[in-house]
């Protein structure tokens, strides 16, 4: 009996001592792959310019040097043992690397050479969507607007070096994107740049208000409106005529790595492109089935294409002003609050406004965008913007969609810095189509055409799985991806040819929406048959929010251990 005692203590001494060990090897590890991320971040904050009066260097020896940083912090990463880390920091390790590897491979196929795409400018984001709040931020503002003319010179020289190898944005889907210059090349007081003098908060004293914006208008006329007037000269004169007429990504330099590394920068999966075409045929073909019961419970009599007709030309789906527009997403943004507390169990604090997009890129704009405190929606040019779809798109980007997940990672649980900064198409746009599949739970649809427009934005994103890659990397023209676009979603003429130009040029973007909803939906399906009566969707959705942004293999582990914990979360600490 002594005996086996004696035994019994020795093997917990030792189970004891092992356990030490596994901790001692715990806290190194994490402490290794904290110190990277945390001096990373440090330094990337300081390559971005982050918070400081300049715009960053974007000239190729800077590029230079950062790929070089990467590609060494990236080394260190591999000798940290993925074994020891905590569960906490593996997520960290996988975001970092994910978005490390991301970042490298930009530089490395020299990316920065085409700065800009068909709703993307290097020219236009200067000034936050809120204005400024503070004096100080003011000051600050107009001592980086003195360094445009330097920033625009490199982008301008990186512009030149990819002219020169044959590396540019396609001209067909950047054609009249050079208007959006224009408003900024006015050298008084109508600049867009001028405006958050116009609104500088009213903290600030009126004479030092006065100064500023005299300080403004003085550079505004002396450096800002001629940097503007050269790049605009420049793109038309240069860029454009030499931009390249051949659409695919695998037409340049190095095209079928630069496309698949696009792919898996924006997807976060190890997929092709053929398989991604071929899934997006699938997925077509089953949404079309699903619109052809819609359109029967509609009433309508006729063919697909004849109801597409209807729908593209009868005035009752189209507002008449910006503030019915405005007003009906203001409505569903609501009613989906109204419906949250079934839906999602931690609801933020912070909450966002809904206001029309800018005029300066209303034209060449996207339906609307979300943010963290305004979901934008786009007024421009009405008789394109229906109506039967607005329910979807305000589900998608303001809330349960984009604007409330930016709350959420606002007030959510503490992170590494690093953690706030990172993103992930697949998994932000995957979740913001989601929320418009959850409308239908939700009774935000009201009519079968709202519950059509649902299904013609899905088909939208499933189409641009078989789009992108068909131009990419099968050699599709602009006129075929219109068409096949045109044949299985019921969108307005503006709304088609503005997202084939966004897919032409920018490659493998689009793709992550309809990979990242799939596999939502997937890992819902999983759960319900695995937790049966157990399942509670509010603990499902909170287990995906709560991650923040990761990549998309990440989430399958943390829904596979969702299922394995019988559908419960560990208790959130915000």
């Amino acid at each position: 009996m002594v005996k086996t005692i004696r035994v019994a203590r020795a093997l917990l001494a030792l189970e004891v001592v092992v356990l030490a060990r596994k901790l001692d090897a715990q806290s190194a590890a994490d402490t290794r792959l904290r110190a990277l991320y945390s001096a990373e971040w440090e330094w990337r904050g300081r390559e971005n310019a982050r918070n400081a009066d300049t715009f960053p260097r974007v000239d190729a020896a800077s590029q230079a040097a950062r790929l070089g940083y990467w590609t060494q912090m990236l080394a260190s990463l591999d000798s940290i043992p993925l074994g020891d880390l905590s569960p906490e920091e593996r997520v960290n390790y996988e975001v970092f690397r994910t978005s490390l590897t991301a970042l490298a491979n930009d530089v490395r196929f020299k990316t920065y050479e085409a700065p800009f795409n068909s709703d993307t400018f290097f020219w236009a984001e200067f000034t936050p969507r809120q204005g400024f709040t503070r004096a100080e931020d003011v000051r600050r503002f107009l001592v980086r607007l003195k360094d445009i003319p330097r920033y625009f010179d490199e982008q301008v020289a990186n512009m030149r070096a990819g002219l020169a190898r044959g590396y540019t944005v396609p001209r067909v889907g950047v054609v009249g994107r050079d208007a959006t210059i224009v408003p900024y090349t006015r050298a008084d007081s109508t600049n867009p740049l001028y405006l958050p003098f116009a609104q500088m908060p009213a903290s600030v004293p009126v004479a030092e208000r006065d100064a500023l914006r005299a300080e403004a208008r003085l550079i505004i006329r002396e450096t800002i409106a001629p940097a503007y007037t050269s790049l605009l000269r420049f793109m038309r004169d240069e860029y454009l005529p030499r931009a390249r007429t051949v659409l695919a990504a695998t037409s340049l330099p190095d095209g079928e790595a630069f496309y698949q590394a696009q792919i898996e920068k924006f997807t976060t999966l190890q997929l092709s492109a053929a398989q991604i075409h071929e899934q997006g045929k699938s997925e077509v073909a089953r949404i079309r089935a699903e619109m052809e019961v819609v359109k029967t419970k509609s009433g309508f009599k006729g063919s697909m294409p004849a109801f597409f007709r209807f729908l593209r030309t009868d005035p009752q789906f189209y507002a008449k002003t910006p503030r019915e527009l405005l007003g009906y997403s203001a409505y569903i943004s609501k009613k989906a609050d109204y419906k949250l507390k079934e839906f999602i169990g931690y609801l933020p604090r912070h909450r966002h406004g809904i206001i029309p997009v800018p005029d300066a890129i209303a034209p060449i704009y996207t339906g609307g965008r979300g943010g963290l405190d305004a979901c934008m929606m786009n007024t421009y040019n009405l008789k394109a913007r229906t109506m039967y779809t607005i329910a979807a798109l305000t589900l998608h980007e303001c809330t349960p969609g984009h604007s409330f997940q930016a709350a959420l990672a606002l007030e959510g649980p503490p992170r590494p810095a690093f953690r706030s900064g990172t993103s992930f198409s697949g998994y932000g746009e995957g979740w913001g189509l989601y929320t418009e599949w959850l409308g239908t739970l939700m009774g935000i649809y009201e009519t079968p055409y709202e519950d059509f427009g649902r299904l013609t934005y899905e088909m939208w994103r499933a189409c641009r799985l078989v789009i992108d890659t068909g131009i990419h990397k099968y050699g599709w023209t602009r006129a075929q991806a219109i068409a096949y676009l045109r044949d299985n979603a019921a969108l307005s003429e503006h709304e088609i040819t503005t997202e084939i130009d966004r897919y032409i040029s920018w490659p493998g973007q689009a793709l992550a929406y309809k990979l990242g909803e799939m596999q939502i939906r997937r890992h819902r399906r999983e759960a319900e048959t695995a937790l049966g009566a157990a399942f509670d969707q509010r603990a499902f959705h909170d287990a995906i929010l709560a991650l923040g942004s990761v990549p998309l293999p990440v989430l399958e582990a943390r829904m596979q251990q969702f299922i394995a914990d019988g559908g419960k979360n560990p208790v959130l600490v915000p």
